[in-house]
């Protein structure tokens, strides 16, 4: 994730961008006059061995908004200090408006371009606050919705984009760091066609170990009812329970797309998986997707139709969560690893050029954090932190590590600054006094600055007496 100047690599996230060979795409000839069903009461049981960990059957009144204890909306055209137009080319303005963003009142999210009297576009986009969902350590995790895209075929469908995805968690926060922070697209239609595509973004672009910015795709027909005429259950699994570690895709239950850990190198898949994950609905309008099929919109497409959802929901086997399960009390006189966290936010996984090699934290910036579960101090007090750390963040650009007991809001018993240490993998051990600390406790690490930009990596991390 780093250049050898110890300047951070930045690249613009043109997710879900083209796909390279059309001809392979099995593009269905013709759309059928099947009708799909009506959205469902709500999501259903989870199979037997799975457990329900996330779930919004979106049942409310007509015109009200979504959950905001399980979403928030994305707004404007772009993230704040992120690329332009999502990064996409796309060209619509993203609202919180209830025309754009609202329960239909029969247990749908409805999802809706507008397009006003001078011409321009307007849309919804909204992501889940929690940025954790990834599969349990040998286990497997499953995101899945009942969909039906825009009901809008033909010229009238030029440049509509609508797309069911999730990016790394990493990415929230920094904005930059795509592909390398991984994206999973569960499902994405465009123009109209009978057809889903699903994704996963990764490594390097251009090019890179990933085929970006068109990634690792593949597409087949909704079967039965088109994609627009009927709702069609989309879904990931994400499975750590085989031999190679697998993301599949399905569509109505037909498995049609699969990515394996070993079609790419070790450090490129660590860096997309090792970490959580966050879902997003939205409907673009134009952009490279489009654009790869004929482009829009334009005078044309008709704005108005929306995109439905009737539930979302993610599973959980193998686990008891959707990270990975505690390692026990941890020896908080030890080494802890820091990339061995129970829970994150705004964090990334790179691998290192430190001593004893493995993989550090990388591109931490304001507000970003992370948990370790059950650190075991003793009954003798510990009074001294110590981390490894590098930096190669720009002049006058520094900020706080700070040390946190069982809550990342509460008042830290101890921290350190940092600035450049001469190069995001130039290693050095800041120590730093903390309040007399014993017994067993949720360490929080968090990282505070006056600024948004990167300032320090993390490797490894202890405590003394």
């Amino acid at each position: 994730m780093r250049d050898p100047s110890g300047t951070p690599a930045r690249r613009r996230p043109l997710r879900r961008a083209l796909v390279a060979v059309v001809g392979t795409l099995g593009l269905a000839a013709a759309a059928t006059a099947v009708t799909g069903p009506s959205a469902n009461a709500s999501a259903p049981p989870p199979p037997s061995g799975w457990t329900q960990v996330f779930a919004d059957d979106f049942d409310g009144a007509a015109g009200s908004g979504v959950n905001t204890a399980h979403w928030q909306y994305a707004t404007g055209t772009s993230y704040p200090g992120g690329p332009a137009n999502w990064g996409t080319g796309e060209v619509e303005t993203m609202t919180s408006r209830a025309d754009n963003v609202s329960l239909d009142g029969s247990g749908n999210l409805r999802i809706t371009p507008r397009r006003d009297a001078a011409g321009n576009w307007t849309s919804g986009r909204i992501e889940t606050r929690r940025t954790d969902f990834q599969p349990p350590a040998g286990g497997k995790l499953r995101v899945e919705a009942r969909i039906q895209v825009p009901n809008v075929t033909g010229a009238a469908a030029k440049g509509y984009w609508p797309a069911f995805w999730m990016l790394g968690g990493p990415y929230r926060g920094n904005y930059w760091n795509w592909p390398a922070v991984g994206e999973i697209d569960i499902m994405e239609n465009t123009q109209g066609l009978n057809t889903v595509w699903a994704t996963m973004h990764c490594g390097t672009s251009p090019g890179g170990p990933c085929n970006e910015t068109s990634g690792i795709g593949g597409s087949t027909a909704c079967p039965g009812a088109t994609c627009q005429a009927g709702f069609h259950t989309y879904r990931v699994d994400w499975d750590r329970s085989t031999s190679v570690e697998e993301i599949r895709f399905y569509v109505d239950g037909n498995n049609f797309h699969t990515v394996r850990a070993n079609q790419v190198d070790a450090t490129t898949w660590a860096n997309a998986t090792n970490h959580g994950y966050f879902i997003i609905l939205n409907v673009a309008m134009g952009g490279g997707f489009p654009n790869a099929f004929g482009g829009g919109p334009d005078a044309g497409t008709q704005p108005g139709h929306s995109m439905l959802v009737d539930y979302v929901q993610v599973l959980s086997s193998g686990g008891s969560g959707t990270t990975p399960p505690p390692t026990g009390n941890r020896d908080a006189y030890g080494t802890i690893q820091a990339e061995s966290y129970d829970a994150q936010s705004g964090v990334m996984t790179e691998a290192t050029s430190d001593s004893g090699g493995g993989q550090n934290l990388g591109a931490l910036a304001n507000g970003d954090w992370v948990q370790y579960k059950g650190v075991n101090f003793g009954s003798d007090p510990a009074r001294q932190f110590s981390a490894r750390v590098a930096s190669g963040a720009g002049s006058g650009v520094s900020g706080l590590v700070e040390v946190r007991l069982d809550s990342r809001t509460a008042t830290p018993i101890g921290s350190f600054a940092v600035g450049n240490t001469g190069g995001w993998q130039s290693w050095r051990t800041i120590p730093a006094n903390i309040a007399s600390v014993t017994g067993t406790h949720d360490v929080y690490l968090t990282f505070t600055s006056g600024q948004p930009a990167d300032f320090v990596n993390v490797n490894w991390f202890g405590f003394g007496h």
